[in-house]
């Protein structure tokens, strides 16, 4: 069973809060979440540069309290298939902040000058985590959509058949880059990002998913690449 995931509008609030400079761990905001959303731990954004204990445990919880804000649509976009659904966790501002600073993180922990994501859902927490790393933000677009000279590359989804384009004077030889979306499926998607990337002469430093569903295998069709995921799905 093929599962995937959406980005979508923000619920208005009535209170707006100033930007800071420092980023608070997320507190339980059960007594004002959705039905659907159950009761989270405080989250807090994890580090990747070692494998210390006391990291891995906070990258677990991370995930765990992140689970929380994926709601699951069945039957959509056709029967049989279990949406992954990424709204609640971007409609929250501090699940959003946890998931963009651990994946800006894993960025800096591999030296990255550039986060490359896809068209379009990539985009919600793509030029987030390159902001974020201060690191330069190139968009993967589908056809047409950029008005100057392009690479492209064909590969197959879930659903058919696609395509994605970069700019071609977007990235230089031997500059590392940080492939992001938001959910790893089957890998297609990210592969050709990735095939992107080297056909410009730039090297994949790593890929990185909000969400991956191990099951169906993604994983293994990015190798040799390394993978970071904040969420998993095993089945």
């Amino acid at each position: 069973m093929t599962t995937a995931s959406a980005g979508g509008a923000q619920p208005d609030r009535e209170e707006h809060r100033p930007i800071r400079e420092e980023h608070s761990p997320i507190v339980d905001r059960a007594s004002t979440a959705p039905s659907h959303r159950p009761s989270t731990a405080p989250i807090r954004s994890g580090e990747h540069r070692t494998e210390s204990s006391g990291e891995h445990r906070t990258r677990f919880s991370t995930a765990q309290a992140l689970r929380g804000f994926v709601r699951d649509v069945p039957d959509f976009p056709k029967p049989g298939i279990v949406f992954k659904d990424l709204t609640p966790l971007f409609g929250d501002p501090d699940a959003l902040r946890a998931a963009t600073e651990d994946v800006a993180a894993y960025a800096e922990s591999i030296s990255a000058d550039f986060v490359v994501s896809a068209e379009a859902r990539g985009f919600v927490l793509g030029g987030a985590v390159a902001a974020r790393a201060g690191l330069g933000f190139i968009p993967a677009r589908k056809p047409g959509k950029l008005p100057s000279e392009t690479d492209s590359v064909r590969y197959e989804l879930e659903y058919g058949v696609d395509a994605l384009e970069v700019h071609t004077d977007s990235l230089s030889e031997g500059a590392r880059v940080l492939v992001h979306d938001d959910l790893l499926a089957t890998g297609g998607t990210a592969r050709a990002l990735c095939d992107l990337v080297e056909g410009a002469g730039a090297t994949v430093a790593g890929c990185a998913f909000v969400v991956e569903l191990a099951f169906l295998g993604g994983r293994a069709r990015l190798q040799p690449y390394d993978v970071h995921s904040l969420i998993s799905y095993e089945d």
